[in-house]
């Protein structure tokens, strides 16, 4: 995440209009947060200006924003030298695996998350090494959501990952929980986004772990494990692949990718609240480089998770 100050380089994913006197809503590929102008000031409608400008032009801007409000203090247009450096800094996930849309309330979660029935993802067979039980998914769950930063430390890795910020930074949870997985403990991690890029859809959850206010987003990701579980049946050991989701800033466990999907759609927290798309992708995508959710960024050197992973480590959700 390239910064001068705090400034930072983005990309717009859309602008959604306001309608009956709402501002408009801006979508930037390196936030998961929808961001607005909160006030009608020169500096505003210039910037409004040049974020619609950006749009047309897919280039990229310099923006300051305000990250606990949620809204855009000053936009700058990139020059030359600017937009050489972005480009230079920017590398992207090659052969991206395809996004679907979906409806949940007409999948079958007893189906929905067995990998070798349903959920036949071509990524799958690039790694066989999946977790042997639940057992194992809960203790590398435990491990990541150890390294909370509002818990204080000491901490195993660093920086710190700041689950108790939910408003945003969900790429950079997920790909340092991808190392933790990857490295640590050896076994393959997908990532799985959803996203509500159709229409005025957007995610919804409560944040019920820190505090119980509302969340709302255009995309989420999080790592995505495969878990063997085994059992007996008529006398004889069967077993089966789930595809499960690791995700502390949302729940205390690993759970099935159907209840991840669905939480998002909590309808008390967002009239609108929908999951319009979703897709799994390698565990090195990083964030969404178009509104469309079939482009994305890479962080090699997770050098923008760890500057993600610092800023928003003081921050809390309400």
């Amino acid at each position: 995440m390239a910064t001068i100050e705090d400034r930072h380089y983005l990309t717009l994913a859309a602008i959604r209009r306001g309608k009956r006197g709402q501002p408009a809503e801006y979508l930037f590929n390196e936030r998961q947060r929808i961001f607005t102008f909160q006030s009608e000031s020169k500096v505003a409608r210039l910037s409004a200006e040049r974020l619609e400008e950006a749009l047309e032009s897919r280039r990229p801007v310099l923006a300051r924003l305000d990250e606990k409000a949620g809204s855009i203090r000053q936009v700058y247009s990139l020059q030359t030298k600017g937009l050489a450096q972005f480009a230079a800094e920017r590398a992207y996930l090659d052969k991206p695996e395809k996004t679907h849309s979906i409806d949940l309330s007409k999948i079958d979660p007893t189906k929905f998350n067995i990998v070798d029935h349903y959920l036949k993802a071509p990524i799958f067979l690039r790694c066989t090494r999946i977790l042997p039980s639940y057992a194992k998914a809960k203790e590398i769950f435990d491990f990541c959501a150890k390294q909370s930063c509002h818990l204080g430390g000491p901490f195993d890795i660093s920086p710190c990952i700041p689950f108790q910020y939910v408003r945003d930074g969900c790429y950079a949870r997920a790909h340092k929980m991808r190392r933790i997985i990857t490295k640590r403990y050896r076994y393959c991690c997908e990532k799985v986004f959803s996203f509500a890029n159709v229409g005025n859809d957007r995610l919804a959850v409560r944040a019920d772990k820190w505090g119980g206010c509302c969340v709302t987003w255009w995309y989420h990701v999080a790592p995505l494990i495969r878990v063997r579980l085994r059992f007996p049946f008529l006398g004889r050991d069967h077993s089966i692949v789930l595809a499960m989701v690791v995700d502390p800033g949302m729940f205390d466990k690993p759970v099935l990718l159907s209840s991840w999907l669905s939480a998002q759609e909590n309808t008390v927290c967002n009239a609108n609240a929908k999951v319009s798309k979703w897709s799994i992708q390698p565990g090195s995508a990083y964030a969404p480089a178009n509104y469309q959710g079939t482009a994305f960024t890479t962080d090699a050197n997770y050098t923008a998770t760890d500057a993600t992973l610092n800023a928003y480590k003081n921050l809390t959700t309400c």
